[in-house]
């Protein structure tokens, strides 16, 4: 297995404001990586720096290239989508496709109508006569005719109702994900992705502050639902964060025996968004 993106004391500052802290991670090639975190944490900036977008300090290797300084050459390699609004409203669909095909050296025409005609849209659409689903539809038929290594994806379904949502992420997998390319995605709806994540990167205020795999995740973590006599005995294991749930309490432990909280109560796997909330609460 191969790493396509290294980051080694990535930092980056806004005048006084430090963006990004001496930032480390790694992405694997075939890996599905969600990268969390609440406003202002550092995403949005992690995301331009890899896609050559911003400077920074410190070492970032995406796909064998330098960001910064091979913008050009990585692009070829890398597919972005955003906001699904990104698009001119004024052109056409056949003008899009034909735009990429134009700029695009590993763009694939037919494969792009092979997914346009799965569609309801039609050629000559103008892009503002679309649905916010169906340019979410045109956006990813695009991306998916490209032969990209990988694909970075910042809020891509951002306000798409849940049906589109789900094709969106089902057409995805089944389309273009494969064991050699990887999908970096940014979303505030962790419970919808966090089925199709391999990998998981929390930060909070330009720090790294989770960065694991989901089946170490399984392992590592471990929520507790304990009856309030039993309480005490819980707090004395040191949870990192604590909820009541239908006038029991639910503990979330990392690192504990599964055999020690057994006694206690009813174990279950922490959803991703329960424990983004521990992690974020984290020391505070």
């Amino acid at each position: 297995m191969s790493t396509i993106i290294r980051a080694n004391g990535l930092s980056k500052s806004y005048g006084s404001f430090q963006a990004l802290k001496n930032v480390n991670f790694t992405v694997e090639r075939g890996k599905i990586v969600g990268l969390v975190g609440p406003n202002g944490a550092g995403k949005t900036t992690i995301l331009k720096a890899i896609l050559g977008l911003t400077s920074y300090s410190g070492e970032l290797d995406v796909l064998g290239l330098e960001p910064s300084k091979q913008r050009h050459q990585l692009m070829q390699k890398v597919c972005f989508i955003a906001d699904v609004a990104v698009l001119p409203k004024w052109m056409k669909v056949k003008e899009a496709v034909e735009f990429v095909t134009e700029v695009h050296p590993h763009f694939n025409l037919d494969r792009a109508k092979h997914f346009l005609n799965k569609t309801n849209i039609k050629l000559n659409s103008k892009v503002k006569e679309l649905s916010k689903g169906m340019v979410a539809q045109l956006h990813l038929a695009l991306v998916m005719s490209i032969e990209a290594e990988l694909l970075v994806l910042d809020e891509p379904t951002l306000g798409l109702d849940i049906l589109y949502r789900k094709e969106f992420y089902n057409q995805l997998l089944a389309e273009f994900f494969d064991e050699g390319r990887s999908i970096l995605v940014t979303t505030h709806q962790i419970e919808e992705v966090e089925n199709l994540l391999t990998d998981l990167i929390f930060i909070r205020d330009g720090e790294i502050v989770l960065d694991s795999s989901m089946e170490e995740i399984g392992d590592k973590y471990v929520e507790v639902m304990v009856s309030r006599e039993d309480a005490e005995k819980a707090k004395a294991l040191n949870p990192v964060m604590e909820r009541d749930v239908f006038g029991r309490k639910v503990y979330l432990f990392e690192g504990v025996g599964r055999e020690q909280l057994e006694a206690l109560g009813e174990l279950h796997s922490p959803s991703v968004a329960d424990l983004f909330v521990a992690k974020m609460k984290e020391g505070k």
